[in-house]
């Protein structure tokens, strides 16, 4: 198995940056994966590391080799695609064996490594079956047996469940994450879902515009985004913002939102006039961190109107407004409210995530 690493790779289209310096670490058997919106980079920078884009500049390296000079072929690495790309005139263990074939390995060789993958992707009773005698899942099953059965240095996969119904891609999700770390390959996976990034992943790389936001664990990106952009990416529903301006009065130090003025710590306003380049700024809470009330509990709670709610089941989303603001709040089913309901709402405020609002870095 073998690292991969990434240094300052940039890769243009005309007068179009698709990544701009980027630098990525994987470390050996890490699953990780590339997140973002359509458009920022992801893909591209796979198929810089499969070669199947050259870069206009930067460094890339699986195990200790640079590959940059290297086709496809000669980097030891297996794409599993959107698509399955299946042959559809072979049955699936010729599908899964063709790799082996093309690089004259024995038969006896072949029948034993396909029964050995269809045993771990629990395909065996599928294996003389053509594709269009396939449901998503097996096609998507026999696409990565054949990606398997190579024994690559590292896999490259690029949005593979996306073709599959939700029911589906749950089971695959778990499957997939069982299989890579019973394998032990360095996989760098590319989706735009981030459930599955936040799911699957040891480690997430966000990206917008080519550029990488933020490099870490999902809890760390979650808890500790590093700016408004992982911060409004991460999160379903996402995290509410507020419009605010820093202010200290007699000692004490508010953030004023409009429609309501918080008090904040001192050690939260020294934080603040530490490290922000101006009084405006944005503050962050997620719907999960928001209590809600039919009284008035403290003087902190906030005075608002129920504006909808969306029952989930176990849970239910309630959009509170509050002034010209609406807020979503997290909460449990059995909380009962009609829209048009007065309610009472406070932030959780160890949860508060403040923001530069010129810069949109992460102050707390």
């Amino acid at each position: 198995m073998a690292r991969v690493a990434i240094r300052k790779l940039t890769k243009r289209y005309r007068n179009i940056t698709a990544v701009d310096h980027l630098d990525l670490y994987v470390e050996d058997k890490a699953f990780i994966i590339l997140l973002g919106p359509s458009g920022c980079g992801k893909t591209t920078t796979l198929r810089c590391i499969a070669g199947l884009e050259r870069p206009d500049e930067g460094e890339i390296y699986i195990g200790d080799t640079l590959v940059n000079d290297l086709p496809p072929k000669d980097r030891d690495i297996a794409m599993v695609f959107q698509s399955y790309a299946l042959y559809p005139h072979m049955t699936v263990f010729n599908n899964i064996a063709f790799p082996l074939k093309m690089h004259k390995v024995p038969k006896c060789e072949i029948e034993e490594r396909v029964k050995r993958v269809a045993d771990l992707l629990r395909i065996t009773n599928l294996l003389d079956r053509k594709p269009t005698q396939l449901s998503g899942g097996e096609a998507q099953r026999t696409a990565l047996g054949r990606a398997i059965i190579r024994d690559p240095k590292v896999f490259l996969m690029d949005e593979p469940l996306s073709n599959l119904d939700a029911k589906l891609r749950l089971l695959m999700r778990t499957e997939l994450k069982r299989m890579q770390k019973e394998l032990g390959v360095t996989t760098v996976y590319v989706t735009h879902d981030q459930i599955e990034a936040m799911t699957m992943g040891d480690k997430v790389a966000i990206m917008e515009s080519g550029v990488l936001q933020q490099f870490d664990s999902p809890a760390e990106i979650f808890n500790r985004p590093t700016n408004l952009f992982v911060a409004s990416f991460i999160g379903s529903p996402p995290m509410n913002f507020f419009d605010c301006t820093f202010t200290e009065k007699n000692g004490s130090h508010f953030l004023e939102a409009g429609t309501f003025i918080l008090p904040i710590s001192g050690t939260i306003g020294d934080i603040i006039k530490e490290s922000a380049s101006s009084s405006e700024l944005i503050l962050g809470i997620r719907p999960e961190e928001i209590s809600l009330k039919k009284k008035r509990v403290s003087k902190s709670f906030i005075e608002g109107e129920v504006y909808v709610t969306e029952p989930l089941g176990s849970e239910v989303i309630i959009d509170v407004k509050v002034g010209d603001s609406l807020i979503k709040v997290r909460t449990s089913a059995d909380f009962d409210v009609n829209i048009g309901e007065k309610v009472w709402i406070e932030f959780e405020k160890d949860k508060m995530h403040i923001f530069d609002k010129k810069t949109e870095k992460a102050i707390i």
